[in-house]
C-alpha cells in the first residue's frame, strides 16, 4: 500500500520504473480499474517508453482477469486515447509519464467519454483495491483482447473539427522530442498543403536529444534554430505524450500560451457566439478581455487540468486554455489536445497572408514575468508578509494562493502542491511596472530576481 500511495497522485499515476511502478502493480491496477469502474470493456494505449508495452500488457492481463474485454490501441498520444474513449464510449487508460524523464512511467485514466478519473472521482478507490490485490495470483483471462489501430480515425476526426484543406501552403517545423508527436503529426498532416520539417520524430523513450518538455526554454532551442534556418512559417513543439503544444513564430520567438488561448477562443466564438471560455487565474488578463470583446463569457478557474475540465463540464464551455500549453475543447469530449490547438494556429495563419508574429500580436497585450519559483521553508509566513506589504494597494482574492490586482497589473503567488516552493506570476501593461512588482514580491519572500 505504501508503494502504491507514493505513485498515485491527485489525478494520475506516476513513478520510477521498475522501482515504484512495475508489472505486478500494473496488473493489480488493471483488475482494480475494472472492479471500481464496473467497466465491461476498456481501451488501452501507450507511449514510446521502453517500459510502456510491458506495463500496458500487465494492465490488460489484470483487466481481462476481471472479465473485461480490452481494445488495445497500441502506440498513441494521450489525446488519441481520449479520442478512443470518446468515440468508442469506453473507459480508457494511457500509459505515459508525459514530459518526465525516461526512468518514469505512469497511467492517465478516464471513464467513457474521456471523463477524467481523479482523487475524488475513483482514483483513490482504484489505488486501495489494487493494494489489496497486489501479490495475489491473477485469474485466468476471461475477457477478450482486440488489437485496433485508431491512428487514422483519430486524424480524420481532428480534421473534421478544424478544416485545413483550404489554407495557403505553409512550411512547419515540428519538434516531437522523440515523443508521440512523431507518430501522430504525419498522420494528421498527410495530404495537407504543409511542408513538414521534422525534428526528432524517431520514437525513443530515452529522449536522446532533449527532454520532451517544451515549457523549459532550453528544450526549444533546436526548434527555434530550425525555424530560422529553414525560413519556416512557424514551429511546433510537443511534449512526450503530445497532449501539449508550444508555438514559435517565423522568427523563432516563443508565442505565449495566453496568446494561443485568446486566438483559439476567438475562432471558437466565431462558430459558437456567446459561448463560455475557461481560463486559469495565471493566464494573461488579455484573455478575458478578448473573450468579452468577441461576445463570449470568460470564466476563471484554479490552476490544474482537473479544475479546468470540471468547470468546462459544469458550464458547457466551448474551450479552455492554460498557461502550461494545455488546451481543452468541448467538441473533443472536453478533453485536452495539443494537436487541435496546433491545427487552429495553422488555420488562423493559413487563411490569410500575414506572418504569425503579426497574427498573434493582436492577442499579446501585456508583459508577463513567466513563472518564477522561490524555495521557501515557511510558505504561510511568506504569504502573510506579501499580504501586509500590498495592503491597500490592490484587490485581493485567494481562489488559488494569493492574487493581488491593481490598475493595469496583477500577480499571483501560490504554493506548489509537491515541493517547498512558492510560484510567482506577474503581469502589467508596462514592462517596467511588471519588473518592479515581480522584484518586490520576490524580495519579500526572500529571493531577489536575477
Amino acid at each position: 500500500m505504501g508503494d502504491l500511495a507514493k505513485i498515485f497522485k491527485a489525478y494520475d499515476v506516476r513513478g520510477v520504473t521498475p522501482a515504484e511502478l512495475d508489472e505486478p502493480a500494473a496488473e493489480a491496477v488493471g483488475a482494480a480499474f475494472v472492479e471500481v469502474t464496473g467497466a465491461r470493456s476498456v481501451v488501452v494505449a501507450h507511449d514510446m517508453r521502453e517500459s510502456s508495452p510491458p506495463l500496458a500488457a500487465a494492465f490488460i492481463r489484470g483487466a481481462r482477469s476481471r472479465h473485461a474485454d480490452v481494445v488495445h490501441a497500441g502506440l498513441g498520444s494521450t489525446d488519441l486515447l481520449y479520442y478512443a474513449s470518446g468515440s468508442l464510449g469506453l473507459p480508457g487508460v494511457m500509459f505515459t509519464a508525459s514530459h518526465n524523464p525516461a526512468r518514469y512511467n505512469g497511467m492517465k485514466m478516464c471513464r467513457a467519454g474521456a471523463v477524467p478519473i481523479g482523487g475524488d472521482t475513483g482514483l483513490i478507490e482504484i489505488r486501495d483495491r489494487a493494494a489489496e490485490l497486489l501479490g495475489t495470483p491473477v485469474a485466468e483471462q476471461g475477457g477478450s483482447l482486440i488489437e485496433k489501430d485508431l491512428l487514422s480515425g483519430y486524424a480524420r476526426h481532428l480534421r473534421t473539427l478544424v478544416d485545413l484543406s483550404g489554407i495557403r501552403p505553409l512550411k512547419v517545423v515540428v519538434d516531437a522530442g522523440n515523443g508521440m508527436g512523431g507518430h501522430t503529426v504525419p498522420a494528421v498532416f498527410d495530404g495537407l498543403p504543409i511542408e513538414l520539417v521534422p525534428l526528432y520524430f524517431e520514437l525513443d523513450g530515452s529522449f536522446p536529444n532533449h527532454e520532451a518538455n517544451p515549457l523549459e526554454p532550453q528544450n526549444l532551442l533546436d526548434l527555434q534554430r530550425a525555424v530560422r534556418d529553414s525560413g519556416a512559417d512557424l514551429g511546433l513543439a510537443f511534449d512526450g505524450d503530445a497532449d501539449r503544444c508550444w508555438v514559435v513564430d517565423e522568427h523563432g520567438a516563443s508565442v505565449s500560451p495566453s496568446a494561443i488561448t485568446a486566438l483559439v477562443a476567438v475562432r471558437e466564438l466565431a462558430k459558437h457566439p456567446g459561448a463560455t471560455v475557461i481560463h486559469n487565474l495565471i493566464t494573461s488578463m488579455g484573455v478575458p478581455e478578448i473573450v468579452r470583446e468577441h461576445g463570449g463569457l470568460p470564466v476563471r478557474t484554479r490552476v490544474g487540468h482537473s479544475f479546468i475540465k470540471a468547470e468546462m463540464a459544469r458550464t458547457g464551455a466551448v474551450f479552455g486554455g492554460e498557461h502550461s500549453a494545455h488546451y481543452y475543447f468541448r467538441d473533443f469530449w472536453f478533453a485536452d489536445s495539443g494537436m487541435l490547438a496546433a491545427m487552429h494556429v495553422l488555420a488562423a495563419l493559413g487563411e490569410q497572408g500575414r506572418p504569425l508574429s503579426q497574427v498573434v500580436a493582436a492577442y499579446s497585450r501585456y508583459h508577463a514575468s513567466g513563472e518564477v519559483n522561490s524555495a521557501v521553508s515557511d510558505q504561510d509566513d511568506a504569504l502573510r508578509r506579501v499580504r501586509e506589504a500590498f495592503a491597500g494597494r490592490g484587490t485581493f482574492d485567494e481562489l488559488d494562493g494569493l492574487t493581488v490586482s491593481g490598475s493595469g497589473w496583477w500577480f499571483n503567488l501560490r504554493p506548489s502542491n509537491t515541493e517547498p516552493l512558492l510560484r510567482l506570476n506577474a503581469e502589467a501593461a508596462d514592462e517596467t511596472k511588471m519588473t518592479a512588482i515581480r522584484d518586490e514580491v520576490l524580495t519579500i519572500v526572500g529571493k531577489v530576481s536575477e
